[in-house]
């Protein structure tokens, strides 16, 4: 974990940067020796974005499977998607 001051943001902005990419973690800024903001790269952000929503995803399929909705065996999905992909060649 980074942490640097909002002078250090404000006098360095490019070294704060290149962190930011180097690392791909994200970096803590203080203000008056308070936590005050975070700063990460797009891309690092963008990737932790895709894993939450990931796991969103995996929740709520949870959710389904534990409040008795219909779930399939390997079997099954293989069978449906052959079944699919076999449909969608006519």
């Amino acid at each position: 974990m980074q942490i640097k001051s909002s002078t250090t943001l404000r006098n360095n902005y490019g070294s704060i940067s290149s962190l930011a990419h180097q690392t791909q973690d994200p970096i803590f800024i203080t203000k008056n020796g308070e936590g005050d903001l975070v700063v990460m790269s797009v891309e690092a952000y963008e990737e932790r974005n895709k894993v939450l929503k990931h796991r969103e995803v995996v929740l709520e399929a949870e959710f389904s499977r534990l409040s008795g909705e219909k779930t399939f065996t390997i079997d099954e999905m293989k069978n449906r998607l052959k079944e699919f992909y076999v449909s969608a060649k006519v």
